[in-house]
């Protein structure tokens, strides 16, 4: 177990700003950034990262969309495209999901 840099998981201010508000739970990425157990403190609060686990886009529901503060999957599609330059959704990319709650 180690203590993260907010920053190295949860790649925007407004990002941190949701988890501390319990708006985001989750988040998934291109690769691993924790490992369970982990831990990260945002304005005095601490999180414990709780799950990592491999998915793919495809696997991907509303609820998951919810838990990363957005209205369902489709508006998290829209983002993807809009923050990562020539991104397509490929219901077959491997990505990381980092599940965490507050200690």
């Amino acid at each position: 177990m180690s203590e993260l840099e907010p920053g190295e998981l949860l790649p925007s201010d407004r990002m941190q700003s949701q988890v501390v508000d319990g708006e985001v739970t989750q988040i998934h990425r291109g690769h691993q950034y924790a490992e369970e157990g982990d831990t990260f403190a945002i304005d005095g609060t601490i999180f414990e990262v709780t799950d990592i686990r491999e998915r793919t886009l495809g696997d991907l529901t509303d609820e998951d969309a919810r838990a990363e503060g957005m209205e369902n999957l489709e508006a998290y599609e829209r983002l993807l495209e809009r923050a990562h330059e020539d991104f397509e959704w490929d219901d077959d990319s491997e990505v990381m999901l980092h599940r965490f709650e507050q200690r």
